[in-house]
């Protein structure tokens, strides 16, 4: 059995699956009705429980060449119904197995539609699940004393150790991840507050060297000449609590070298210019988001997963805004007036995920090529 303990009160009552334990986090839902393993090894999931709100997780399996990272960063998941046995000619392990290896708490056979709904009328909110035979009281205790993601600096505790470079390009059927590494290319430096690999691949396939950096390296060695252009990552949590990131990011606009910013790094660009950071109730999460592009004037299905938004009207005086979410009108993408600079909310590396926006890429290795 499983247990469920939500800070309003509320209480679900399951089956265990994957690994043992206890693990609390706020409590988010993803739309996605595939892509399970992406979602799970995504470091932007960092400190949170996931649920998802497709009925049937584990048909597929796992595979190691769909990681995101090197292992999953989330506290625990929960789904409506576990499938034991999964159907997939990649599949190389049961994704009971991969949470019980990377020690990653299930839930599940709890009404996930009841779930889902309480969050989107009241909010992402903390919760704690446990497996084990703790009382709802015990529980509720525990979860008194867990820290919101509000405030906090949790890329340290996940961007790389050491710098390094990456050289794979994305995945095709038969050749899977071919290396595409070339000297000509000109090389760029990505700030990693928890960078996906497929916004790696991307950034090769669109013709430029990659070089990965922890969060903490200083500006300076960002601004050296060798790194034509700089990478501002996805990653978790609160923007406004990476003061130090922010402060790098201004030294970074003002050195004229062409910016990318995705998801976590598109909030850092908007906040060094002077923007302004919401909380959204219950987030983006999911593989179908409806972007307006406000240059196009063309509708793109997206991936999102985000907690935190910037505030439009806040950056108008710096920026042209490129791209509105039409389900809730807020900032998806902009490019600054008179700088190299292109920011995205949504995820155009796709993974999971149809690939719409996937174009980024090529605009952002244009303004490289073109500042060489």
């Amino acid at each position: 059995m499983a247990i469920l303990v939500l800070e309003d009160g509320s209480v679900f009552r399951g089956k265990s699956f994957g690994y043992r334990g206890t693990a609390s986090g706020e409590v988010v839902f993803n739309t996605s009705m595939t892509g399970y393993q992406e979602e799970l090894t995504d470091p932007s999931y960092y400190g949170q429980i996931l649920v998802s709100t497709y009925t049937q997780i584990g048909n597929v399996g796992t595979n190691p060449q769909d990681y995101e990272s090197d292992r999953p960063y989330l506290s625990g998941f929960i789904v409506k119904e576990y499938r034991e046995r999964p159907s997939n000619f990649r599949s190389t392990e049961t994704l009971d197995s991969f949470m019980i290896r990377h020690r990653l708490v299930g839930m599940q056979g709890i009404d996930t539609r009841m779930l889902v709904r309480r969050i989107r009328i009241k909010g992402a909110m903390m919760g704690i699940m446990s497996s084990f035979d703790e009382t709802e009281d015990e529980l509720k205790g525990q979860l008194a004393k867990q820290p919101s993601l509000i405030g906090r600096d949790i890329v340290t505790e996940i961007t790389t150790k050491q710098p390094y470079d990456f050289k794979e390009s994305l995945w095709s059927l038969g050749d899977g991840y071919t290396e595409a590494y070339r000297q000509e290319y000109p090389l760029v430096a990505v700030y990693d507050f928890g960078v996906k690999k497929n916004i790696l691949r991307s950034l090769v396939s669109a013709g430029l060297r990659v070089r990965v950096f922890p969060c903490t390296t200083p500006v300076d060695e960002l601004l050296k000449d060798e790194y034509r252009g700089v990478v501002l990552s996805n990653g978790p949590g609160d923007p406004a609590a990476l003061s130090y990131i922010i402060e790098n990011t201004r030294a970074l606009i003002e050195s004229k070298k062409p910016l990318l910013g995705i998801c976590l790094g598109h909030q850092i660009l908007g906040l060094a210019l002077g923007g302004k950071a919401l909380k959204l109730k219950f987030g983006h999460h999911g593989a179908n988001q409806s972007v307006l592009n406000l240059k196009t004037r063309g509708v793109e299905v997206t991936v999102q997963n985000h907690g935190f938004a910037i505030e439009p009207e806040s950056v108008r005086d710096s920026v042209d805004i490129t791209h509105i979410n039409l389900n809730d009108k807020t900032l998806e993408g902009f490019v600054h007036k008179n700088k190299p600079i292109l920011s995205t909310q949504h995820h155009p590396e796709a993974s999971p995920g149809p690939r719409e926006a996937g174009y980024i890429f090529k605009e952002f290795a244009k303004l490289v090529y073109e500042r060489q």
